[in-house]
């Protein structure tokens, strides 16, 4: 049981955090910090949020575990304004989607309290953003990575990773290098694409967007659900791990050139495997999860 929860970004992550939490019966008070008042005051109607705290110093006093769930580009910005009032045991996460940054700014903003800080990643979400958004089981059977510190101690990961269990996430633990190479390709690539393929359609094929559309089928739905995310939280991302997602850009514009050729040379058997090949890893990724 944790009796008091800070919570600095009520988002859809952070308000989801609150209510699984909240949900398992783990914490007893959670408080909100956050940029936009119109959001926090929701998030105390909706009961995410026990109460709203305008000023670090009021938050941090008797806080138990702190959760950074703003955009990683406001990260050494907040690090910064907590540390001066963090109490010495108390155990600090995040929820970034990228992790070495997070950590460079840690040793630079919390070099008196590494050892209860635990870099986390929850591989979850959704298009939507706002803690209109948060949902309890948001997180359940998701992956979970923690990318722990060498200073990080045992009692501290123990604690956030209870945190995470609790939510009903499934808690692994990589190093934070290979996490940022990892999420690049699997993740921010894959949104990268969806942005710039919905400002493709928009700008470069005919003169009416709304009525190209209007005959789109489910399959550029599916392929572009990701452009609705939160283009802050985006951005951020990805030039926090800029350097690794412009090398996964730059094998994918091979990839591309590769089948590009496959057509101009009437390649169809080339073609042919390749789809092929694209099916059958798809298949088996989702083979154990229908």
């Amino acid at each position: 049981m944790f009796n008091k929860l800070v919570i600095i970004g009520v988002g859809l992550i952070g308000g989801s955090f609150a209510l699984a939490l909240r949900q398992a019966g783990l914490v007893k008070q959670i408080v909100g910090i956050g940029r936009s008042q119109a959001n926090m005051q929701r998030a105390l109607d909706l009961g995410v949020i026990d109460e709203i705290a305008h000023h670090p110093a009021l938050a941090m006093q008797d806080a138990d575990a702190v959760l950074l769930a703003m955009p990683v580009g406001q990260t050494a910005d907040i690090m910064a304004k907590i540390a001066p009032y963090l109490q010495p045991e108390t155990v600090i996460t995040d929820a970034g989607s990228t992790k070495q940054d997070v950590i460079a700014a840690a040793r630079t903003y919390l070099d008196k309290h590494l050892k209860n800080f635990v870099p986390s990643h929850p591989i979850a979400g959704a298009e939507h953003s706002g803690v209109n958004a948060a949902q309890a089981n948001l997180f359940h059977n998701k992956h979970l990575i923690i990318t722990p510190l060498e200073e990080t101690s045992d009692t501290a990961l123990a604690r956030v990773t209870a945190l995470w269990q609790g939510c009903g996430a499934q808690v692994s633990e990589m190093q934070a290098d290979e996490h940022d190479r990892l999420l690049a390709a699997t993740s921010h690539l894959p949104h990268l694409l969806a942005f710039t393929f919905m400002n493709y359609l928009c700008t470069n094929i005919g003169n009416d967007p709304d009525q190209l559309l209007r005959f789109a089928g489910s399959g550029l739905r599916d392929f572009t659900r990701i452009a609705g995310s939160s283009p802050e939280m985006w951005h951020d991302i990805c030039f926090s791990n800029r350097e690794t997602l412009l090398t996964q850009i730059d094998a994918y514009q091979h990839t591309l050139s590769s089948l590009q050729k496959m057509l101009e040379d009437s390649n169809g058997p080339a073609l042919k495997d390749l789809f092929s090949e694209a099916r059958e890893a798809r298949r088996n990724w989702f083979k154990d999860k229908i």
